[in-house]
């Protein structure tokens, strides 16, 4: 069976979605490390011929897009997606069925996890739901051997009668140290570059899935979040958290370092659980002497993990704070305080780590005007490297959803995707929508327009392009 996996291009002249974390539009191209998981287990079975076809990191014209088709024989078609991108998603559907006819088309990720009704536009699309390597291998085999799939656990379908079937879910893998590293080599000659890593080339890679905390607002990683959406339908509560081995880690640093790689982000949720596996972590990295970084809270700063951390080449640590209030950051469960953001800074700091802060505007009815200014005065005080503002999004499946839903903040009544690095939702009791998105704009140009900001960054470049690469990156953050 050939099989093509599509990142379709935006159809909307907008910036495409970012399929990875899966809430935010493109600021710079990162490899969708989930995807090409699924695509490494496909080539798994030596009866698939697998192709990976990126029209985001290779641009091209909508009638480019829909003439492809009219010349490809794939017989199935894998999209990843997220609630950004589902109408682009389900517009490149109408142009393979154009070209195609009813080849198959799988949609996978959160959007049709959650979305299933909306992803299902014909009874030849198939979603896969929640955690996919293993339902798609079954998927595959079944194909492949001419049997039904209707018994598959974790796909959504429509029957003869247009009607959507949910068939069971699939449990969680239990090893993850199963999985085969992703397909990396289908990516062909695409070169991706991080601006907080500064050199390259630069991947992603993950660790662990799933985090345990109970924030009200919070969707983690594309991947996770289709995860836990699924979990919670059966069991009304986050699943457990998933870890690879040292040992395997280290063998997917080894190899990437064989093949030339010399800086990896790590997407964990939460990269940093304990001293014991986080130490061993930084040993990898340090043998292999590439540059990375990760995302962690700022409860698991420790004196002995900032300073491995400052030993091992970790070239950024992202701290998701969302707020300098207790009250908000104790209403939104973040099971943090402002003493935390603190000391953890401090600690990174102490031992050379560059700190970026995630700080989130409006994920609590208690946020005001002020609230967010006093956010902003704390962040640039702390002189860290890099701050991220978002505002909130009430996405379905989290509690915060519920809250705003009932209390009738939303919009139109009703959730739509936006890009939360710069658009709202959201009419909070002491905040309106518009001036959350003016605040967001205003936080921006203040901190990376800064003179300390530029002149800092302008210090850590090595060469021409890495400066071009990065004033692109902010240039998208900034205006689109």
């Amino acid at each position: 069976m050939k099989i093509s996996f599509i990142v379709p291009p935006c159809f909307d002249h907008k910036q495409p979605a970012e399929r990875t974390a899966g809430c935010t539009r493109v600021v710079y191209l990162a490899p969708n490390t989930y995807e090409l998981y699924v695509a490494a287990v496909a080539e798994q079975d030596s009866r698939n011929r697998v192709e990976y076809r990126d029209f985001v990191s290779h641009p091209c014209s909508e009638r480019e897009f829909a003439d492809f088709f009219k010349t490809d024989d794939s017989e199935l078609y894998m999209i990843w997606t997220v609630n950004l991108s589902i109408s682009t998603d389900l517009k490149a559907i109408e142009y393979i069925r154009a070209a195609r006819g009813g080849v198959k088309v799988v949609l996978m990720g959160p959007g049709p996890t959650h979305f299933i009704s909306r992803c299902l536009p014909d009874k030849d699309v198939f979603v896969v739901r929640g955690e996919p390597e293993e339902t798609v291998r079954e998927l595959l085999v079944k194909w492949n051997d001419g049997e039904a799939v209707e018994q598959v656990r974790g796909i959504s379908y429509l029957d003869a009668e247009g009607k959507v079937v949910n068939n069971p879910a699939r449990p969680l893998i239990k090893d993850l140290d199963t999985l085969p590293f992703p397909a990396r080599h289908l990516l062909g000659d695409v070169r991706y570059h991080n601006p907080k890593l500064k050199t390259g080339p630069y991947t992603t890679m993950i660790t662990s899935r799933n985090c345990p905390y109970k924030c009200i607002y919070c969707v983690p990683s594309s991947l996770t979040f289709a995860r836990e959406i699924e979990y919670r339908r059966d069991h009304g509560r986050k699943p457990t958290i998933g870890f690879r081995s040292p040992e395997n880690v280290a063998a997917e640093v080894a190899e990437l370092a064989a093949q030339g790689y010399k800086a990896i982000g790590f997407m964990d949720d939460n990269f940093i659980w304990n001293e014991e596996r986080t130490a061993a972590l930084c040993d990898i990295m340090k043998r292999h002497g590439i540059v990375w970084g990760c995302e962690a809270r700022v409860d698991a700063i420790t004196e002995p993990i900032a300073k491995k951390l400052g030993e091992s080449g970790c070239m950024y640590v992202d701290l998701g704070i969302e707020s300098f209030s207790d009250e908000i950051l104790a209403y939104v469960k973040k099971g943090i305080t402002t003493a935390d953001i603190y000391r953890a800074v401090g600690l990174l700091q102490k031992y050379k780590v560059p700190v970026k802060l995630n700080v989130l505007i409006g994920s609590s009815p208690l946020e005001t005007r002020e609230t967010v200014l006093h956010t902003l005065r704390e962040t640039k005080k702390l002189k860290v490297d890099q701050v991220m503002f978002n505002i909130v999004s009430p996405f379905p499946g989290t509690e915060y959803y519920k809250i705003c839903k009932e209390n009738g903040w939303i919009d139109g009544g009703e959730y739509v995707p936006t890009d939360v690095q710069r658009q709202s939702i959201l009419n909070l009791p002491n905040i309106s929508s518009r001036e959350m998105e003016k605040l967001l704009f205003r936080n921006n140009l203040s901190f990376f327009l800064s003179r300390r900001f530029i002149a800092r960054q302008l210090r850590r470049f090595r060469s021409i392009s890495e400066l071009r690469a990065a004033a692109r990156a902010l240039k998208i953050k900034l205006f689109g």
